[in-house]
This record gives structure tokens, sequence and C-alpha cells, in this order.
């Protein structure tokens, strides 16, 4: 069964893109949670003419994004955290990076930033999806308190 998606769904596609799923978790789950709608005949073409009135709107965003990108590749982040001979006490989370990054004058939300499991002080990674082109790099420190 096909259907137009209403929201991102992880693992399945993005807003806006017609996919191919069993019929029982469309009708089961999709459609009553408000994530898709059926991709009748009607419905694609209402998509396909909203897409094309959104396509100039759609390039500044992605444009924002990049440049918000740029902005956090270059942004030195350092966390202070409670640690004993190198551990920590606790985990580095998406939550506490998302918290960095508002000091620095970056809103971003915890949900869109994928961070492994940081237990030890260092150097380290994390992903930001800004948009679905568009996933920066974010470098962090990890140092212990005093």
């Amino acid at each position: 069964m096909e259907v137009i998606l209403i929201k991102d769904i992880e693992n399945l596609g993005y807003a806006n893109d017609i996919v191919t799923v069993k019929p029982g978790y469309a009708n089961n789950y999709l459609i009553p949670q408000g994530f898709a709608k059926a991709a009748t005949a009607s419905a694609r073409k209402v998509l396909a003419e909203n897409l094309k009135q959104r396509a100039h709107k759609d390039a500044k965003i992605l444009a924002d994004a990049q440049a918000l990108a740029e902005k956090i590749a270059n942004l030195p982040l350092v966390l202070t955290v409670k640690a004993e001979e190198g551990k920590l006490f606790g985990t580095v989370t998406a939550a506490d990076l998302a918290d960095a990054l508002a000091a620095k004058g970056v809103e971003l939300d915890r949900k869109a930033i994928v961070v492994e499991g940081v237990k030890t002080v260092g150097e380290y990674e994390a992903v930001a999806k800004l948009h679905r082109e568009v996933k920066a790099t974010v470098k962090f420190s990890v140092v212990a308190a005093e």
C-alpha cells in the first residue's frame, strides 16, 4: 500500500515522501496516528501542487541549514562534567550537547543530535541532523570538573 508521509519517520522516509508499506502497518499505525495518509490520485495531485509551491521555501531552508552546519563545525565546545580518574559519572547525552550549543547561541533540538556513549574524558564527535540533506559534525571535548 502506498502512503504519503505527513511527518518524518525514522527508517521509513521524510515528510511528503510517497512510500510503500504493508497495508496493516498503514491502516493500523501510520494513518490513525496521523503520520501518513493514503496516496490516492487526488492526494498525489495536491501533494505535487504543494511541493511545486514550496520549492522556493525549501531552497531557503536548505541554505540556512548549510550555514548552520558550517557554524557548528567551527564551534569549539567544551563540556565540564564530574569524573574520577578519566571516567565520567554518567554519560554525555544529546541534551547536554544541545544545552552547550544553546550557551554558544545555536538553538538545536536535542532529538536532532546523535551521540554515541561518551563515558570517558577526551575528544568526541556527534552528528546533528539539520535537514534531510544536511548533517553537521559537532566536535566537542569532555573535561573533568575540578
